[in-house]
């Protein structure tokens, strides 16, 4: 199965890596002229992954109909540019393996349901998990979940994409998969900015456990089951993310507990924290369907110029209520 990857930055690089391993073709497209140079002839990409050699086999590529031939694409452009990006491509039956994680701004629709309004004909996959793009690089062990509600076909991609570092888990719960990986982005922001602020260990954990519960809530509103989100897609992800200041969103989060401003975090970044694009999205949605999330609500308060100390102190005085029910 020859696979193609849709997005050039450091995950896409180190899915193309992954997949072309035992020394299998790959065809990656990226929309920087340099990096597609800097892959075909330093088989490096030294814009996203400087540190990584990449093998001759995967090829870079700035047109996107040199994907045609490709059995299977994985998607990882960003969430707020898969449709576009999709939309150039003739895809017929050829799967897609959505590995953007988001909320499609405007629409509140998920990546996967932006692909199959593109191309209602192509089979939907999902790929989610604790994916920090230079370790995957680097060969350590990672674990991920791979949902598609076709069981034979994500069994079959599942088993073209593991290899001995990288372990892939199926599900056919792909509204699961997804809604894990959009909603730890915000909460990732969160935790950074309890981080950035000084606000103690103690007030992590919480927020983790308490946006656990908020990821939850949306995610069975939405159809998610509730041991995905419990799994590497979502809890696992969550972990993560919410505690390394790898992750883009973290790393936001921290410098919004410092009392920097979001436009200029966002301004100095050439890669994108999904985070602060789905966080208005998921809290229009939530309003709409009822769901409370104090967390995300937080989030987009400090986004929009909030001062941390007033956001902070209105979540600790919200009432007292049940943990759970």
């Amino acid at each position: 199965m020859k696979i193609g990857v849709i997005g050039g930055g450091a995950w896409g690089t180190a899915l193309a890596q992954v997949a072309a391993r035992g020394g299998r073709e790959v065809m990656l497209w990226a929309r920087e002229p340099e990096v597609v140079a800097s892959i075909n002839e330093r088989h490096v990409n030294s814009v996203f992954l400087s540190a990584v050699p990449l093998p001759e086999t995967i090829r870079a590529t700035g047109d996107l109909t040199a994907l045609n031939g490709c059995e299977a694409l994985l998607v990882v452009a960003p969430a707020q540019h898969v449709r576009a990006v999709l939309s150039a491509l003739t895809i017929g039956t050829t799967p897609l393996v959505l590995c953007a994680k988001g909320i499609e701004a405007g629409t509140q629709l998920l990546v996967g349901e932006v692909a199959h309004a593109v191309h209602p004909t192509a089979p939907i996959a999902v790929l989610s998990g604790p994916t920090f793009a230079h370790e995957v690089a680097a060969g350590q062990p990672t674990a991920v979940t791979l949902a598609c509600a076709d069981e034979a076909l994500g069994a079959r991609l599942a088993a073209r994409l593991a290899g001995p570092a990288f372990r892939t888990y199926a599900s056919n719960d792909v509204v699961g998969a997804e809604i894990g990986g959009a909603v730890k982005n915000v909460l990732a922001i969160a935790c950074g900015v309890v981080e950035g602020a000084g606000l103690g260990q103690n007030a992590r954990a919480a927020l983790i456990a308490r946006g656990f519960a908020e990821m939850t809530r949306f995610g069975l509103a939405r159809g998610a089951r509730v041991e995905t989100l419990a799994g590497l897609s979502g809890l696992g992800d969550l972990v993560l993310t919410c505690s390394s200041t790898n992750s883009r969103n973290f790393s936001l989060g921290v410098g919004l507990g410092e009392g920097r401003a979001a436009a200029d975090l966002l301004a100095d970044r050439r890669t994108v924290a999904e985070g602060a694009f789905t966080a208005p999205v998921l809290r229009e949605a939530a309003a709409a369907a009822g769901i409370d999330m104090p967390v995300c609500d937080a989030v987009c308060a400090l986004l929009g110029g909030a001062e941390v100390r007033g956001v902070v102190g209105a979540l600790l005085a919200r009432p007292l209520t049940r943990e759970h029910g």
